[in-house]
């Protein structure tokens, strides 16, 4: 998905794709896949003591103010060389792009979209064997 969402952002803004946004890609999927593993561990570690459903909502709870001002911070941060301003920017701008439309497309997926899939599956398995193989 992450790869769809750069792809996409580099074509609306004319930005060739080059090895700058392959970078901002892989970092991408990387923190995408840290803030899945921190939510999922979060889950987890609730679901000893509640429901899946309870577990999922207290993680979703806790966990939405860090991936918040992750994704904000990062975004704001990146503006700037997303928008060309300042010397030497350009060769920067695909890096900057392709790091934003993955963090705009990660955020409803890690707090949406990843609680319903772990809630479809969590409810097939016994309390005892969610997660912990």
């Amino acid at each position: 998905m992450s790869t769809i969402a750069v792809f996409t952002a580099l074509w609306i803004t004319g930005v060739d794709l080059n090895i700058t946004a392959l970078m901002g890609m892989t970092m991408i999927i990387g923190i995408g896949a840290e803030m899945s593993i921190f939510y999922v561990s979060e889950y987890i570690e609730l679901r000893h003591n509640m429901t899946p459903k309870q577990a999922l909502r207290e993680a979703s709870r806790n966990r939405l103010r860090p991936i918040s001002m992750t994704t904000l911070a990062a975004i704001l941060t990146l503006m700037p060389p997303a928008l060309a301003i300042g010397q030497g920017s350009a060769i920067q701008q695909p890096l900057a792009i392709s790091i934003i439309a993955g963090l705009i497309l990660q955020f409803p997926l890690v707090l949406l979209a990843m609680p319903v899939l772990i809630g479809l599956t969590a409810e097939r398995l016994p309390a005892r064997e969610s997660f912990e193989s």
